[in-house]
């Protein structure tokens, strides 16, 4: 699943205080988007993204 965000720098840094797994660390892709992936408590990976515009 893949959640859009205009702060993806903020969920990442809240994802941090709530203690969630991050899967994949913040980066941004060669093609623009900005994202990373974190784990949610029932076991399912998120994709947390921005595509710039």
């Amino acid at each position: 699943m893949s959640v859009h965000t205009d702060d993806v720098e903020g969920a990442y840094e809240e994802a941090q205080k709530l203690g969630y797994e991050i899967v994949h660390s913040i980066t941004t892709e060669q093609w623009g988007v900005r994202r990373f992936f974190v784990r949610a408590p029932d076991g399912n990976v998120i994709n947390i993204v921005n595509h710039r515009h």
